[in-house]
């Protein structure tokens, strides 16, 4: 008899799916993982995905992973899982404040990596229609545009702007081969990298930065405690690989020259970004100023 029960749930789960995927137009399904532990947790993530006619969550508490069907030309997964962060709940791509997550029932407080926080309510463009069925005639009420604001790209280019200055600013430095001057540099990267506010990142560039964050950070961290010059640069070879990463994601206003020492890190080379054209050896300075070729020019 429980058999029968459990089997009669479990269908009528599927039917409510299948009914619910069928009234999406131009849907589209994708699998993301989001964090939770229980059916609480699966309660609130679905719950906070779903939107009517437009957008469903399918969540297994034990694969962690869940099934996203969207209406593509109403929404994004992106939306989608803002909306899941925004309810206290993670996805390898979008976080959940802090604030909010503290606030889960303890069964809930499931294991995190990281500590990048969507802030801000997710901009979608969300169209409901009511179909009457005694009735030839839909309601149609735009929500919020998702078209990213003028304002809104200027901080973009402005929160990752103050980063890459300061980084050629430590880039001058060990031109230089001024310790002192490559830490106090190195020190105000930290303070723009800190001062990033992830939410204002469009999806590309918030992709990029969570993966090279952590390194950014250690190697940033590393070249501000010390003056030696030659730790410094030890440091600043991943340091601009990673950078590199993240300004080829990013539009800048003028050109930037990614440059190539073979000499460097052994003799197995290295690389740096610069804002001049001029090759000027930060691994060297002085010693062989002039040593590397521009091998790319990002604009």
């Amino acid at each position: 008899m429980k058999l029968m029960s459990k089997t009669w749930v479990a269908i009528t789960v599927l039917i409510s799916f299948t009914v619910c995927n069928a009234q999406i137009k131009s849907s589209v399904t994708e699998t993301v993982k989001i964090y939770g532990n229980c059916g609480m947790c699966e309660t609130a993530i679905e719950k906070a995905g779903t939107i009517k006619n437009i957008a469903t969550v399918d969540w297994n508490a034990d694969t962690k992973m869940a099934t996203l069907t969207y209406d593509s030309k109403k929404t994004n997964p992106d939306e989608i899982l803002k909306s899941i962060a925004l309810s206290g709940y993670d996805s390898e791509k979008f976080l959940a404040p802090d604030k909010t997550y503290s606030k889960l029932p303890g069964c809930c407080q499931y294991d995190r990596e990281a500590k990048i926080e969507v802030k801000t309510e997710p901009k979608k463009e969300i169209v409901a229609e009511d179909h009457s069925e005694h009735a030839n005639h839909s309601e149609k009420t735009t929500v919020e545009a998702k078209k990213p604001s003028a304002s809104k790209k200027a901080v973009e280019t402005n929160q990752l702007k103050a980063v890459f200055d300061n980084y050629f600013e430590v880039k001058n430095a060990l031109v230089k081969t001024d310790g002192n001057a490559a830490s106090t540099k190195a020190k105000e990267l930290l303070s723009a990298i800190n001062a990033v506010k992830m939410e204002t990142l469009n999806t590309e560039q918030h992709t990029v930065y969570m993966k090279v964050l952590k390194t950014i950070k250690a190697d940033t961290q590393i070249i501000a405690n010390t003056k030696d010059a030659k730790k410094q640069r030890d440091h600043f070879d991943t340091l601009s690989s990673n950078i590199y990463a993240l300004i080829k994601v990013s539009k800048q206003k003028t050109p930037t020259y990614y440059q190539f020492c073979p000499m460097a890190n052994n003799g197995k080379g290295a690389n740096w970004l610069s804002k001049e054209n001029t090759v000027k050896n930060p691994y060297y300075g002085s010693m062989m100023l002039s040593c590397g070729k521009v091998v790319e020019t990002i604009k």
